[in-house]
């Protein structure tokens, strides 16, 4: 560890060689045979998916109890057997279901409420849970040496779409620690420690961005849009997909609630929002087009703000230790523009904006673009995200962007737009 006040990572599940991936690997099935009827779905739900018998799966199971879980690493695997068969359950069909019941209802809202998260397919089922590696000594940074464990498709494209996160967390860990480091030198005014840090930031966040661009590898954006993209839809601003009420979380014996939640999204990261954090970058940006009269305080809790929701709570607490104590860009801007820091911290701003403009040519390609495509001959006629966009593609030839929902429920381009353009302004080249 480089030279700072001793933080416990371990406290917040973050450690320095794996970043927010958990330090002892994920689970490839729970090996209590009481959970095999989960598991038994899971390791053959592309199959399932694709008979049209998904729902017929899940209503056949018992109510399992959690009471045979032990281990942390048992409890995420449950998260995440339970977060796809809730998603493989909701939109697994000609059209969505909007009623989840007991036997997958009530077990997924007690492992969601002892990993602090919401019963649904957050970025920690999709991705820094749901990966295996070859040994124990491989490269995470690689994504070549990765593979998914659990998988709605079963194609590659999803494979790849999934561990190429999963190795930019990995290439992320060690920026970290620079970023705490930084913090330290800022509190002791050690004017080059930051510098330094900033600088390595910035390389860092470069690196992150070839990595990122590794995407159009092996994902078809046809693929992804068509046959991955539907699953990882929330319940939350989907009327247009078939849920206007959001999903009923039936518990049984007449007990239950409707719950809207944001579907998987990268702006669960909490690595991607650390970085902010460490920059001082403030995003206003809510998710929908207008604010609709909200006040600039409520604005700037919007939807960044609220992904932290979506994040395992150790991770979410992390994030409030960086916010309370970060003091980088005070800092900075109390030094003359022009000067090595100010130089150091616009370049690292810059970088990250770079870093979200291939996001946003990722996102257009893979969308955007991908909407205007027609789907895979085998792929089923359905109302889910990817058909409902598509027709509001067909309809809007003029703005072909406007209101298209993101998988989290954004209206996708002009958020994505306004946080890589706050990221940007964040640097600041005069006095």
């Amino acid at each position: 560890m480089l030279d700072t006040p001793a933080i416990s990572l371990v406290e917040y599940g973050v450690s320095l060689q794996n970043g927010f991936l958990p330090e002892v690997l994920p689970l490839r099935r729970l090996e209590d045979p009481y959970y095999s009827r989960w598991e038994d779905i899971v390791q053959d739900l592309p199959a399932i998916i694709k008979a049209g018998t998904i729902r017929q799966a899940v209503n056949n199971l018992p109510i399992l109890s959690t009471e045979n879980l032990q281990q942390e690493p048992e409890w995420r695997r449950a998260y995440v057997v339970l977060a796809y068969l809730t998603h493989a359950y909701i939109w697994g069909g000609e059209t969505p279901k909007d009623r989840l019941p007991p036997s997958i209802a009530r077990p997924f809202i007690e492992i969601s409420n002892h990993l602090e998260l919401p019963p649904c397919a957050t970025y920690a089922a999709l991705n820094l849970w749901n990966f295996s590696v070859p040994s124990e000594d491989t490269d995470l940074t690689d994504p070549d040496n990765l593979s998914v464990v659990t998988s709605f498709t079963g194609t590659k494209d999803e494979e790849w779409f999934f561990v190429l996160s999963v190795a930019i967390e990995a290439k992320g860990a060690q920026l970290i620690e620079f970023m705490l480091d930084g913090i330290h030198g800022a509190s002791i005014d050690d004017e080059k420690r930051v510098i330094a840090r900033l600088e390595q930031l910035s390389y860092g966040l470069g690196e992150l961005g070839k990595l990122l661009e590794r995407m159009y590898e092996k994902c078809a954006p046809s693929a992804f849009y068509h046959q991955l993209r539907p699953f990882l839809a929330g319940s939350k601003n989907m009327a247009s997909a078939g849920l206007p009420n959001g999903v009923f979380y039936d518990l049984g014996d007449g007990q239950g609630e409707w719950h809207q939640y944001s579907g998987g999204s990268n702006a669960q990261s909490s690595l991607i929002q650390a970085f902010d954090i460490f920059l001082g970058v403030e995003h206003s940006a809510t998710g929908e087009t207008k604010s609709n009269g909200k006040s600039q305080t409520q604005v700037r809790s919007g939807y960044i703000q609220h992904m932290r929701n979506y994040m395992p709570g150790p991770h979410r607490r992390f994030l409030e230790m960086m916010a309370r104590t970060s003091n980088v860009r005070p800092y900075v801007m109390s030094h003359k523009a022009g000067s090595a820091l100010r130089d150091a911290y616009n370049m690292a701003a810059m970088s990250l904006g770079g870093f979200r403009d291939k996001h946003v040519r990722m996102v257009t390609r893979y969308i955007i673009m991908a909407a205007r495509t027609p789907p895979p001959n085998h792929t089923p006629s359905q109302t889910n995200l990817a058909t409902t966009t598509s027709t509001l593609m067909d309809k809007s030839h003029e703005n072909i962007t406007g209101g298209i929902r993101g998988t989290g429920g954004t209206d996708l381009i002009p958020f994505l737009k306004q946080t890589r353009d706050t990221t940007k302004a964040a640097a600041r080249y005069v006095d």
